[in-house]
């Protein structure tokens, strides 16, 4: 597995860690967003190609009305909530909607293999739906299975890597 192009020079590379229920927004072409162990769990990525600013959360389920303790409430967690602050934070920023690339990882059943709860696919579907009632177009997905994924925004090129224990491509 060989480094993306764009990013040879490691001494400038600077990794943006998500983590779970998280998000992170960059206009830095030095910087690599990145989300690891995305199991059920979604990583919704979107690039401004022309204003270079970029963002990536890491979602964990799809409705916000399942948390009944308003105290206990983390919007990152849910795709409904999490969504659009990703959308609101890039288009403070300057980026927007009509120039923005989509992209979506994850969704898979690692820990779920009878498919008895089907999270993966139900945030898959969640997330869908936000897009495409905000008239956003999917420019690529890597969904479902049963892998854990690993899943990297290149901040200079745009470019979206989504890696595994077996493979590295680009989505």
């Amino acid at each position: 597995m060989g480094v993306p192009p764009g990013n040879q020079d490691k001494t400038m590379s600077k990794f943006v860690v998500v983590n779970i229920a998280d998000m992170k927004v960059s206009q830095k072409p030095s910087d690599t967003i990145i989300t690891y162990s995305l199991g059920s769990c979604i990583a919704l990525v979107l690039y401004d190609p022309v204003a270079k600013i970029g963002g990536m959360i890491h979602i964990m389920l799809p409705d916000s009305s399942i948390e009944k303790n308003p105290d206990r409430m983390v919007p990152l967690k849910y795709v409904d909530t999490a969504v659009p602050m990703l959308f609101k934070k890039m288009f403070a920023l300057g980026a927007k909607r009509n120039r923005i690339e989509t992209r979506v990882a994850g969704g898979s059943n690692v820990m779920d293999k009878n498919r008895y709860f089907n999270i993966g696919e139900r945030n898959h579907t969640a997330v869908r739906k936000i897009l495409w009632r905000n008239n956003i177009m999917i420019t690529g997905e890597d969904i479902g299975g049963t892998k854990s994924r690993t899943v990297k925004l290149f901040m200079d090129t745009g470019k979206v890597f989504v890696s595994n224990s077996q493979e590295n491509y680009e989505i």
